[in-house]
């Protein structure tokens, strides 16, 4: 059994479970820099690192415009109907 933790406050907590996983990775991984200072250089390993363990996968790179603020709709709707993956990171 796994515990997600909610950092928010919620009075009633909200039951969430885990997404169910796929068995490989294949097709398209987006990357999405947040637009936090250093956070292109944390995607830039990854990509690296990933590009080489799994060379038949296409990679594609996003960026918020202000890391204070959600994505914006249109964004997010690029991303979903672009890729089968998605890793969102940041770094201080």
């Amino acid at each position: 059994m796994t515990i997600l933790l909610d950092p928010t406050n919620e009075r009633i907590p909200v039951a969430r479970s885990i997404a169910p996983r796929p068995a490989a990775i294949t097709g398209s991984v987006g990357f999405l820099d947040i637009s936090k200072p250093r956070g292109n250089v944390l995607i830039n390993r990854l990509e690296t690192l990933l590009a080489q363990r799994l060379p038949q996968v296409t990679f594609n790179r996003y960026a918020k415009p202000t890391f204070t603020k959600p994505a914006p709709d249109a964004l997010r709707r690029q991303i979903n109907a672009e890729n089968d993956f998605v890793i969102e990171a940041l770094a201080d």
